[in-house]
C-alpha cells in the first residue's frame, strides 16, 4: 500500500517540517506583515500622502513592497514577512532563486493576478512560471 498523497509530494517535498509546503495561513500572515511594513516605510519616507493622495505618491507603498520583497528574497530567500512567518522561497530543485527570479516574482505578486491564480501543490502562477515553491523554513 502506498503512502497517501499530500501537497508537495509530486515535487519531492516532505509532508511536514522544514522544507514542506508552507501553509496558507503562514503565507497570508507573511503577506500582511510585508504590506504593513511597506506602508510604514512608505509613510516614513514619503509622508502621509501615500495613503490619501493620487499621483506618484499613490504608488509608493506598492513600490516599497516590490523592492523589499525582491531584495530580501534574493538575499535571504524570504521577504521580511516570510522571515517572521518562518517560510521561504526556493526553486523546485532546492537551490536559491537568485536575483532575476526574485525581482520577477515580486513584480508578479505586485500585479496580484499571478499570485491568486493557484495551481497544484499550492503554487501560484508566478511560482509555476519561475519554477519556485514556498516552503517552511522551520
Amino acid at each position: 500500500m502506498s503512502a497517501p498523497d499530500y501537497p508537495g509530494r509530486s515535487l519531492g517535498l516532505p509532508e511536514s517540517g522544514r522544507g514542506a509546503l508552507a501553509s496558507w495561513g503562514s503565507r497570508l500572515g507573511a503577506l500582511v506583515v510585508d504590506w504593513g511594513a511597506s506602508m510604514a516605510v512608505a509613510v516614513g519616507a514619503f509622508g502621509g500622502g501615500v495613503l490619501t493622495e493620487s499621483g506618484w505618491r499613490a504608488w509608493m507603498i506598492l513600490t516599497v513592497f516590490v523592492v523589499e520583497k525582491a531584495l530580501l528574497t534574493a538575499l535571504t530567500g524570504s521577504s521580511f514577512g516570510q522571515l517572521i512567518s518562518g517560510v521561504g522561497v526556493t526553486r523546485v530543485d532546492g537551490t536559491p532563486i537568485g536575483w532575476w527570479r526574485s525581482l520577477a516574482r515580486a513584480v508578479m505578486i505586485g500585479l496580484v493576478l499571478p499570485a491568486v491564480v493557484v495551481g497544484a501543490d499550492r503554487r501560484a502562477l508566478d511560482d509555476l512560471l519561475l519554477g519556485t515553491v514556498v516552503v517552511r523554513r522551520r
